[in-house]
């Protein structure tokens, strides 16, 4: 019996497999911490500044379009390719942006009675060869995206001069739904009012990710 016991005392001090896995086991779990702990510390790195983006603004103001117009104006276009270009260029690295949205506001005068030409002709006029010039405004909805379209597609050109490379753009209309203060406008009581100040271009950035259908 004596024998036996120390056989087995014996073939129990070899069998150091459960040690050698469980070893192994914290190893990985360990490089595994290491690796995300990299990881994170290198896409922040990839951010200069992580915080929140400002939001650029071409005032109505300063730049106007002509009434119920989105052809750009000479100032408007000298402003663009001046003062606009360095600054999304000088954001859009500071904190590592990839789109670049441009949202026209309108103020809450209706547009003169004109039957638009938007669905029909939308697509023909963010082409390349189109020109928003052919497009007729029927609300203000129209007029705020075709202000918006006529910015992005003067960007989309400046981009071909080796400006602002690999940002999208994209072109959306809020009309006269939302106030400079960010809070939806009130119905209005009396007569609709020109209102020079919520006419206005805006300039948002953001960082797209995967399309994620919620469920």
């Amino acid at each position: 019996m004596a024998r036996r016991s120390r056989h087995n005392d014996y073939k129990e001090d070899l069998n150091i497999w459960p040690a050698f896995t469980d070893l192994m086991s914290n190893a990985f779990m360990i490089l595994l911490l290491l690796l995300l702990i990299a990881s994170t510390n290198y896409t922040i790195s990839q951010i200069s500044n992580p915080g929140t983006p400002p939001i650029l603004l071409i005032k109505d103001e300063n730049s106007r379009f002509d009434l119920g117009s989105a052809v750009i104006p000479m100032t408007m276009l000298d402003y663009i390719k001046n003062k606009l270009v360095p600054d999304i260029e000088k954001t859009t690295k500071s904190y590592n942006i990839n789109t670049v949205e441009i949202i026209g506001h309108t103020d809450e005068q209706p547009v003169s009675i004109v039957s638009s030409n938007l669905d029909s002709n939308l697509e023909t006029a963010a082409s390349q060869g189109g020109s928003v010039s052919t497009l007729k405004a029927g609300s203000n909805a129209d007029l705020g995206l075709m202000r918006s379209l006529a910015v992005v597609k003067e960007l989309l050109k400046i981009q071909q001069q080796n400006k602002m490379p690999g940002i999208q753009f994209r072109a959306y209309s809020a009309a006269q739904l939302i106030l400079p203060s960010g809070e939806f406008a009130p119905i209005p009581q009396e007569k609709r009012q020109p209102e020079p100040k919520r006419r206005r271009i805006e300039i948002r950035f953001t960082r797209l990710g995967q399309v994620r259908e919620v469920k």
